[in-house]
């Protein structure tokens, strides 16, 4: 297994728990392939090949199979030397089971550009942003915020990220998203915990992200109402949560973005 298909590497990584962690990722080039705030990476490990498979008829392969996972992308795109990955592990996966081994240093592919479509680009200046996310699904959302947060004129009028997770520890980016909401009036943070011990030490809100899409709740949290003709709502993450919230949201007059037709203002990116 040739170290050629390898064209970079884990420079650091940072464990949050023992399911959550941090990685940076540095292309072989000293340059990560440019990206729009919002889209993803795909790393990937050459496949696990028995010792006994049976060799492959026909045409030679060009390269190893391999395994491949697409992450979201972290950092701004000012960040140039590096591509920041928040990873949860999946003990079923094919990939970050692997990837969860692997030190600083270690060695890996990554695809030579970035993909995806779940980016700020169509969305007109000015309106109010509602990111909703569950575990990882917020990392599209710190590399928006960080990239976007100082431009003058704003990019929007105001931000809300609700973020929702199972115990308060996961809640990956709490002091950083803490600390720009307590120097940006026009930036909201809602953390929200699903299963948190009751007798812990967390006074946030509990259950489902969409508690926090209540008209109610979200105008207590958010300073103001979720208004279809003025918000643009992203989901991430947790397929059963963007379809619920869908369906919530689809129900007070938003509309869902077609492959075909106008743009809506519910904009969707689901994790599996």
């Amino acid at each position: 297994m040739g170290e050629d298909i390898f064209n970079a590497t884990i420079v650091d990584r940072r464990d949050l728990t023992p399911e959550l962690a941090i990685i940076r990722v540095r292309h072989d080039t000293g340059t990560v392939p440019e990206f729009e705030p919002g889209q993803f990476c795909t790393l990937g490990l050459p496949k696990e090949e028995p010792a006994d498979a049976p060799a492959t008829e026909g045409p030679a392969r060009r390269g190893p199979r391999m395994d491949r996972r697409s992450y979201s992308i972290a950092t701004p795109p000012s960040v140039r030397d590096h591509y920041e990955l928040l990873v949860v592990l999946v003990p079923t996966g094919k990939l970050t089971p692997r990837l969860w081994t692997m030190e600083a240093g270690s060695r890996l592919w990554m695809q030579e550009r970035a993909d995806g479509m779940f980016t700020l680009k169509p969305i007109p200046e000015g309106k109010d942003l509602v990111m909703v996310a569950t575990g990882t699904g917020i990392g599209p959302y710190i590399s928006i915020l960080r990239a976007y947060r100082d431009a003058r004129p704003r990019r929007w009028r105001r931000l809300v990220l609700i973020h929702g997770t199972r115990l308060a520890v996961d809640q990956a980016y709490r002091e950083e998203l803490e600390a720009i909401t307590a120097q940006d009036e026009s930036v909201r943070y809602i953390p929200v915990v699903s299963r948190e011990p009751i007798d812990s030490q967390w006074k946030g809100l509990r259950g489902h992200v969409q508690a926090a899409l209540e008209p109610a709740v979200f105008e207590t949290l958010a300073g103001a109402k979720l208004d279809p003709a003025e918000a643009h709502v992203f989901l991430c993450g947790n397929p059963a949560m963007v379809t619920d919230a869908q369906a919530l949201l689809e129900g007070r007059g938003f509309v869902a973005d077609k492959m075909r037709g106008p743009m809506g203002n519910i904009h969707v990116e689901r994790y599996w």
